[in-house]
């Protein structure tokens, strides 16, 4: 009998080490987000500005959505579309670094993504300060201004870590139902396009050289 207990015993604390490393493991994925980029936080749009390159935040469980090229890629929102760009996350994976357009409002976003040499800002039709060497203009088709939905006007950015491309972000705000994003980066190399859901978000993964 006392070695039926003393079994029953291990078996017990086996259970409970169990069920606490998977508490942990869940905690864990919670911090780094479902889509590899990190929860947001309130930061300065410009806040991943300067990270130099390295494994920081990495993770091989994830790989680039879509196919990725350099060509323009665009998509006409649904109609009717008011949304709005409620925080931009960046994250750093194997082979790649991806850029999360979270989404709030109703409807489907469109986008117009392309390589730019000379970044713009849409709201006052001058250049928009980015480093980097290459630069990627993200543009979200279907949004209103941020305060229309009860958002704070400053869009916040959230880096999980360094990247192996990405050397700045910054927001160009919203004019005519486009909201603009600009991604600076090292070199110009393929990327894709993607629109996630529950929540709603735009992932743009682009490929490290």
């Amino acid at each position: 009998m006392d070695n039926v207990r003393r079994v029953l015993n291990r078996n017990a604390r086996s259970r409970a080490a169990a069920a606490a490393a998977l508490v942990a493991l869940g905690v864990a994925g919670c911090d780094a987000g479902a889509d590899g980029a990190g929860a947001p936080v309130m930061a300065s749009v410009s806040g991943v500005s300067g990270v130099s390159g390295g494994s920081g935040g990495s993770s091989t469980a994830l790989r680039p959505l879509g196919t990725a090229d350099a060509a323009a890629k665009t998509q006409r929102p649904s109609e009717p579309a008011q949304l709005a760009v409620a925080g931009v996350r960046v994250g750093n994976h194997e082979g790649f670094d991806r850029v999360v357009l979270d989404l709030v409002g109703d409807g489907e976003p469109g986008w117009f993504v392309d390589y730019t040499p000379t970044p713009m800002r849409a709201t006052v039709g001058k250049a928009l300060p980015v480093s980097g060497n290459a630069f990627l203009s993200i543009n979200v088709d279907g949004t209103v201004y941020p305060f229309e939905l009860g958002l704070d006007s400053e869009v916040p950015v959230e880096s999980a870590g360094n990247t192996g491309n990405i050397v700045d972000v910054v927001h160009g705000g919203t004019h005519e139902g486009r909201s603009q994003v600009v991604v600076g980066l090292r070199s110009e190399t393929p990327y894709s396009v993607q629109v996630l859901q529950d929540p709603k978000r735009l992932v743009v993964d682009i490929l490290q050289a």
